[in-house]
């Protein structure tokens, strides 16, 4: 068997990929995804969780769900004194975009400008705001930052009343309110705009998969592994499969795509043969091409939180998402009227800086009108209102690395959050933004207690140690086939592998610096860079 072009990952690049690449009908595209397929109808025996996958606060259940997540757990912290902790990812057609928390986050003009100075031409602010534009269908109409028509569904966030409330408290803490914050200049609090149509989660399965898988030079092939990408000569030629039956080998024309993500990209290079020798014979992999960058560099935003009780009789999920109270949410969501169950993890969010010698906001803020145990994860019985804040640039650098030659071992990943110094600095000065959040009058009139130790402001050993202890890396993570033209870089600007022809990677990993937000539209914007940078190169 043999296709034009191979994509390895149905998720929120791989999807973008194979759509634009099969728009030409001369050319035949083949895209592979491990997971299932996320529509009822053609997968029947994963329906409860592919209506969850729908419904947008289904992401409560499906980050932790076997059957759409890969079940990764990293070692948050340092190799020596980390902690484990859960890291989702999909594993289902549309990746994380199918089971993430939905936001809608560009990042700052100036993290692409940031990329350019980098080296990696064509990839600034004002090459790439175009491709967020064509992706986009924001709910407000057509303007200079935005995209109408798009396949990918931009709306508004629903009023709530504790989030209106975080809202007034940024004024009166001195933070300005703003309207949008992706048009380059995020700088302020607002209502977060999210990846939902008419209710329903719009993952780029959703917007790039659904309406294509008629093409007759597109085949969709799921709970389908690749095990290998196969080089011959120093070139990729094909890659070999693992389905629930039996192993077998296609062949391309063309290029080999690889969309795995963060983990699973730099784990199927360094199976494939591709990374550091050294790592690759621990893990008893005969180096096929030396490209010592694979699974360096790993960036996420870590997160520190604020757990509050709120006052009897304050709204909260935590008071409707249980028992019967929850049934009734649901039957108001199958009727269309207001709901928790179209609500996102986060719906206000803030960018900020830490200290006024800043250019650029470097915190963000977010607040989640709901609480759980952070031992458990049990939603809370109480009311309650999670204020948090996370680093939007952090300088520490974590690995994914593999530990055997069969791809269905779990990857090493080691995050080293807050191992460098700034990063501890601005930890601590988020956890203090949270508490004068807290304090504002908006907030105080809602707020009972916080729930859980929380260090004084000027114990400052106090704060960093609490923050190492509750912390969190919130599924952001970039950077682990990383683009640029020095010698720890995976892929060139072309998003061609370093020293190896017919070989791709589009999709997260590739980000030399994390941008300042949440991550998953910056990801949509590489597959559609992706696409065009093939297409040219085919011409």
């Amino acid at each position: 068997m043999e296709f034009d072009y191979i994509v390895i990952g149905a998720g929120s690049a791989g999807s973008v990929v194979a759509n634009r690449l099969s728009a030409r009908p001369d050319i035949n595209v083949l895209l592979i995804e491990a997971g299932g397929d996320d529509r009822i109808l053609r997968n029947p025996s994963q329906a409860a969780q592919n209506m969850l996958i729908r419904v947008p606060a289904g992401y409560w259940k499906n980050t932790s769900d076997p059957r759409v997540d890969w079940g990764y757990s990293v070692i948050e912290g340092s190799e020596q004194a980390g902690r484990p902790s859960a890291y989702p990812r999909g594993k289902v057609l549309g990746g994380t975009s199918s089971i993430n928390g939905m936001l809608y986050v560009r990042g700052q003009a100036a993290d692409f400008d940031r990329w350019a100075q980098l080296g990696c031409t064509g990839w600034s602010w004002s090459d790439v705001l175009p491709l967020f534009k064509r992706s986009e269908d924001q709910c407000r109409g057509a303007d200079e930052a935005h995209g109408a028509g798009g396949p990918l569904a931009v709306s508004d966030t629903a009023a709530h009343p504790v989030s209106d409330a975080v809202l007034e408290a940024a004024e009166q803490a001195g933070y300005r309110k703003v309207a949008d914050i992706n048009g380059g200049d995020q700088e302020g609090f607002t209502r977060v705009q999210t990846n939902m149509r008419r209710g329903r989660r719009c993952s780029t399965a959703v917007a790039y998969l659904h309406s294509a898988d008629h093409r007759r030079n597109m085949r969709i092939v799921t709970d389908t592994r690749v095990t290998r990408i196969l080089i011959e000569g120093g070139s990729a030629v094909g890659v070999r499969l693992r389905d629930r039956k039996a192993e077998s080998e296609v062949r391309c024309r063309q290029e080999v795509i690889l969309c795995g993500g963060v983990i699973n990209s730099p784990q199927l290079l360094e199976v494939s043969g591709i990374g550091d020798p050294a790592i690759l014979r621990r893990a008893g992999i005969e180096p096929v091409h030396a490209l010592p960058g694979v699974g360096r560099n790993l960036q996420d935003h870590y997160s520190v939180a604020g757990r509050y009780r709120l006052k009897a009789g304050a709204p909260s999920h935590n008071t409707v998402g249980s028992g019967g109270k929850l049934a009734l949410q649901v039957a108001r969501y199958l009727m269309g009227l207001p709901s928790l169950m179209t609500s996102p993890p986060s719906d206000i969010v803030g960018f900020v800086r830490s200290t006024a010698q800043l250019d650029l906001p470097d915190i963000q803020f977010f607040s989640i009108p709901a609480t759980a145990d952070p031992e458990t994860g049990e939603i809370d019985t109480f009311p309650g209102l999670t204020l948090a804040g996370c680093q939007l640039r952090p300088e520490s650098r974590g690995h994914v690395h593999v530990t055997a030659p069969d791809p269905a071992e779990r990857p090493r990943i080691v995050t080293n959050s807050l191992t460098d110094p700034e990063d501890c600095r601005i930890a601590v000065r988020a956890l203090r933004l949270i508490r004068r959040m807290a304090e504002q009058p908006a907030l105080q009139s809602l707020l009972q207690e916080h729930v859980g130790p929380f260090p004084a402001d000027g114990d400052e050993e106090g704060l960093v140690d609490h923050a190492r202890r509750v912390g969190f890396s919130i599924y952001h993570g970039v950077g682990t086939c990383r683009m640029g033209l020095d010698g720890d870089a995976v892929v060139d600007p072309r998003l061609r592998v370093h020293g190896m022809a017919g070989l791709r990677v589009a999709d997260a990993s590739i980000m030399p610096r994390i941008v300042s937000g949440n991550t998953n539209a910056a990801a949509i914007m590489i597959g559609e860079k992706a696409s065009d940078l093939i297409l040219k190169d085919m011409a």
